[in-house]
């Protein structure tokens, strides 16, 4: 049974396939046309479709568009009213609903042989649950959603048991949690359906004075939804503009939107559990993407595993879709088995890649032991290796590593990747080797989607990966899923005693990660990297990049 499934609504259009319940391919459009987010999630770019990232998926299996057995798409325009029935007024509802009802028709024409009528919608938020419950690797488990809007609803709460779901409560438009911190994103000047995890790095800088006010507006009901009616943000700190500086008012309202945020998410959580007494809860929705959020959810609800998809925005959608369209026809479906389910290159297609660019590189004898030599010298290292990540964290594949140790490097990560610098990055170590620097949160945590407590003893030896407020968001490495990046990981102990690597997107400001070799190369010609390890070769400046913040 061959299963492609289809997010292009709103933002972040992506494609994911499933081949006998088996999850075989997942990417992001933006990795292909190089659009951040893919789109704008503007009504007019409704019937953009992530074209060149379905082509791939099917090309990846070798499967033809007529021999799909079905396309799920991850929203259903008939469970869409009008814009006075939504309560947001939005004019441009009328168009989402016209296109997605045209969407057979576009896919067809942009998968050449596909029969439109093999075309099911599934409703937004359930393809959100089953990107979760489907995809953990416990198949019983409670679900959460959250994010800024499907058709009428913004959350979906219920269990997943045998495969199936059962639905136990969802918010109807307006009130949406999603919204509202998209909301607060805008007015502190940054890019909404984008930025929102700057404003939960600010929130870090600030204090929540203002939660006493906001708790009296947003609130969790007895049926498990909320209220979050529209909020006058201006009444606690002034409107920011674009590229303005933010204040302590600024920072301070984060603090307190972010903190209320939380409280509501564990009423949430515990009302679930209450229901289900389930040990596991699944989380999806760009809510999901929160990380200190979803750290509280694990320390204080009554669940004993949270597992996160990491693609939980709404390019998640497309393999949510898939997968439930593949239960529907009778599959069972396999867990995820990581988010390394984009592209990749065989060595010799790289080499070609090095040799057309006309650039000298070498094959070193252990890359993972260069790339260690390069990081403890304090140089900075772009990471090219294996299938790109499903999702918007680097974990491993498309990323930019660094020596934690020196406090002035977060500096100049920033710089190097041209964004805010109050913007935190986040360490990579071996999953035995979490528990002795970080607490609280979750261990293993492989997919960076939770902040962890540094122990005190280890923040003056990793200020890198420290944020203001002493916690950092940890990827953790399984030897046996990783084997490379985890020898990367021990050459670089052996020669600075620090067993922790910072990791952050490889990519600069306002481009999408890193997918191709193309692109790698680009990014290491134009940013000041001191190595680019591409598969088993490296790629080093001709002149060194001068070091700063040595100690």
């Amino acid at each position: 049974m061959k299963v492609l499934g289809i997010n292009a609504i709103y933002h972040d259009p992506a494609a994911a396939l499933v081949v006998d319940g088996r999850i075989v391919a997942a990417a992001e459009e933006e990795r292909f046309s190089r659009r951040k987010h893919g789109k704008r999630p503007l009504p007019w770019s409704a019937w953009e479709l992530p074209e060149l990232s379905a082509a791939w998926c099917l090309a990846e299996a070798g499967i033809h568009p007529e021999e799909l057995d079905a396309v799920a798409y991850s929203f259903d325009p008939s469970l869409m009213g009008t814009p006075e029935d939504s309560g947001l007024g939005d004019d441009g509802d009328v168009m989402r609903k016209m296109y997605a009802e045209k969407a057979p028709e576009f896919l067809a024409h942009a998968l050449p042989g596909l029969d439109p009528a093999k075309v099911r919608y599934v409703k937004h938020h359930v393809a959100h649950a089953a990107s979760a419950g489907l995809a953990a690797p416990t198949q019983d488990n409670s679900v959460l959603v959250l994010d800024g809007r499907g058709e009428a609803h913004s959350h979906l709460a219920g269990r997943y048991v045998d495969g199936q779901l059962e639905i136990l409560a969802g918010q109807a438009l307006p009130h949406s949690l999603g919204l509202l911190y998209e909301d607060l994103t805008d007015h502190l000047g940054f890019l909404r359906s984008s930025d929102e995890f700057k404003v939960m790095a600010m929130a870090s800088y600030g204090k929540p004075r203002f939660v006493g006010e906001l708790s009296e507006l947003v609130v969790a009901t007895e049926d498990g939804g909320f209220r979050t009616p529209k909020i006058d943000f201006s009444a606690f700190a002034p409107r920011l503009r674009k590229g303005e500086d933010w204040t302590e008012a600024h920072a301070d309202l984060a603090a307190s939107v972010q903190q209320r945020t939380e409280e509501v998410l564990l009423d949430l959580a515990r009302w679930l559990h209450d229901r289900t007494g389930d040990t596991t809860l699944t989380l999806a929705g760009g809510v999901a993407l929160n990380c200190v959020a979803n750290t509280r959810i694990f320390a204080e609800t009554p669940f004993e595993h949270v597992w996160v998809q990491p693609a939980a925005g709404d390019a998640g959608t497309a393999l949510g879709s898939a997968l439930h369209v593949a239960r529907g026809l009778g599959e069972t479906t396999e867990p995820m088995p990581g988010a390394d389910l984009g592209r990749g290159w065989s060595d010799d297609e790289i080499e070609q890649y090095l040799t057309t660019a006309a650039i000298e590189y070498e094959r070193p004898r252990d890359v993972a032991d260069a790339v260690a030599e390069v990081l403890a010298d304090n140089g900075i290292v772009a990471w090219f290796q294996g299938r790109s990540e499903y999702g918007p964290r680097a974990l491993g594949h498309r990323s930019l590593l660094a020596h934690p140790g020196y406090e002035a490097n977060l500096e100049r990560m920033n710089d190097v990747k041209g964004r805010e610098q109050f913007r935190p990055v986040a360490p990579m170590v071996l999953a035995e080797r979490a528990p002795e620097i970080f607490s609280r949160g979750p261990v293993p945590s492989r997919y960076m989607l939770f902040v962890h407590d540094v122990a005190q003893e280890w923040k003056a030896r990793i200020p890198t990966v420290t944020h203001v407020d002493g916690t950092a968001r940890i990827q953790t490495v399984d030897r046996a899923e990783e084997p490379l990046v985890a020898r990367m990981l021990e050459c670089f102990e052996r020669r600075t005693g620090i067993p922790v690597v910072v990791n952050t997107s490889l990519n600069t400001a306002g481009r999408p990660m890193v997918d191709d070799p193309r692109d790698a190369l680009e990014c290491f010609g134009s940013a000041p990297v001191d190595l680019l390890a591409i598969g088993p070769f490296v790629v080093r400046r001709s002149r060194p990049t001068p070091r700063t913040g040595q100690v």
